[in-house]
């Protein structure tokens, strides 16, 4: 009889331990998840060429949701804009390298530029803008 109840107590032991073990991970993994990124001024510069041409939000080829996902649980974009009036405009440079994409905010003439890396096929960050 106390053969088992040591049994019993080496299976909660070890399920205590794997539990543990768990939630360490998912703690880490979850501080090590990267934040959209703010752009610097001379890396949006270098994203700006001789003319940016309007283009339709269809014409995009990138797909902005899941960026705008990380960008609203950084509490960077508002929770409370319906996703049909998010995408404001869309730019892209006369070489066709980068595109700009403008997203409404809560507040009037405010947006998030996020630039895009067509060759590269990913968002290079935000940054603020003021009109």
């Amino acid at each position: 009889m106390a053969m088992h109840h040591y049994l019993r107590l080496s299976f909660i032991l070890l399920f205590v331990i794997t539990s543990c073990f768990c939630i360490y991970f998912i703690i880490k993994k979850r501080r090590n998840r990267k934040a959209p990124k703010l752009l610097s001024a001379e890396k949006y510069r270098s994203s700006m060429t001789d003319g940016m041409k309007e283009i339709s939000s269809n014409d995009s080829f990138f797909n902005i949701w899941p960026y705008v996902s990380e960008l609203k649980a950084a509490k960077i974009l508002s929770k409370k804009i319906k996703e049909s009036e998010l995408v404001h405009k869309v730019y892209r440079n006369s070489t066709e390298d980068f595109e700009h994409i403008l997203l409404a905010t809560e507040k009037e003439n405010h947006f998030v530029k996020v630039v895009v890396d067509r060759t590269k096929k990913k968002a290079m960050g935000y940054l603020f803008l003021d009109l």
